[in-house]
């Protein structure tokens, strides 16, 4: 079975979704890249594939989605 893989990954001052080692898109919360990697992976599931999608766990001094303090 063949698996599209998401981790939304930190990028300067915002975020990024690294797809299968593609970085793509730029956000500025972790949240907007959670829910652009969700309509993402929703097309991967279309497509026949099974999904993953990874979030780091949110660093000290960093707001609750990943936004600047």
């Amino acid at each position: 079975m063949t698996i599209a893989n998401y981790s939304i990954v930190q990028s300067g001052n915002g975020w990024t979704i690294d797809h299968d080692g593609t970085l793509e898109g730029d956000y500025l919360t972790k949240e907007a890249a959670f829910e652009a990697a969700a309509v993402a992976a929703s097309n991967s599931i279309k497509q026949g594939y099974g999904v993953e999608i990874r979030v780091q766990a949110r660093a000290p001094g960093e707001t609750n989605v990943g936004g600047p303090p």
